[in-house]
């Protein structure tokens, strides 16, 4: 018989550390990925090596992906849940930042994203179902001047992610979608968004976003604050989000 994990990307640091620290203390098996493979030693080491299994790779990289795919085929593992948190993003004027990392980009937060939502999606329908929580941003919502590649592809996670929760309401599978704001995170920071006043914590984030998951909820906004602004940017017109969103950009660009 398959033992349920739960499948964590990105989970070294920021809202994917959080999560799995949170499912860990609740007792799940947790398969979890990073870059940092000493970082993710470290987390083992933290906790039981029986309810906690690491592998260190770069999602930016497709033999990587085969890599994940051929480990969960080896150890037989039936993804229960899967949490699909990584991703990055620059943040600067679009002809300042190198093609090469819009790239790089596009392939973590669309490519990687997708294939790892199929491969998961795929093992839930062989084991009898799941729940999946896609990682989005409160900027699916609007254009992103100076962050707006990685505004485009939150957008991508925010739309497949509705349309597949459509797709398999009539099964066991329960598709969510995390849209969080403003969080202190260390790449919040990079973008200039992790300062601000209105920014939650990691912690904060994690613990709605389970109660969230596991509810069934389809889009997860955390923070009263956050889903306000969201609201606010769903009625307001595109132009007037972009010199919003590119004033507050520009100035948090200047303290980093």
């Amino acid at each position: 018989m398959k033992k349920g994990y739960v499948l964590i990307t990105g989970a070294t640091s920021g809202i994917g550390a959080a999560i799995s620290e949170i499912f860990i203390q609740k007792g799940y098996s947790v398969l979890i990925t990073g870059r940092n493979a000493e970082k993710l030693e470290e987390f083992k080491k933290r906790f039981s090596s029986n309810v906690v299994e690491t592998i260190a790779v770069d999602l930016n990289k497709n033999e990587n992906i085969n890599l994940l795919r051929e480990y969960i085929k080896e150890h037989n593992i039936y993804i229960e849940i899967l949490i699909n948190n990584a991703g990055a993003g620059y943040n600067g004027y679009f002809l300042d930042i190198p093609l090469e990392n819009h790239k790089e980009i596009i392939n973590l937060n669309v490519t990687a994203f997708t294939e790892i939502l199929y491969l998961s999606l795929d093992n839930m329908m062989k084991n009898g179902g799941g729940k999946v929580l896609n990682v989005a941003s409160s900027g699916a919502y609007q254009p992103g001047p100076t962050i707006g590649v990685y505004y485009a592809t939150k957008a991508y996670v925010l739309s497949l992610s509705t349309a597949l929760r459509e797709e398999y309401k009539d099964t066991n599978i329960s598709i969510s979608t995390l849209c969080p704001g403003a969080t202190k995170t260390a790449f919040s920071r990079r973008a200039g968004k992790g300062d601000l006043v209105n920014a939650v914590s990691p912690e904060f984030v994690a613990k709605k976003a389970i109660k969230g998951l596991l509810r069934g909820q389809a889009i997860i906004k955390p923070g009263r604050l956050n889903r306000v602004l969201i609201n606010i940017t769903k009625v307001m017109p595109a132009t007037l989000n972009a010199k919003i969103v590119k004033k507050i950009q520009t100035k948090a660009a200047k303290k980093i």
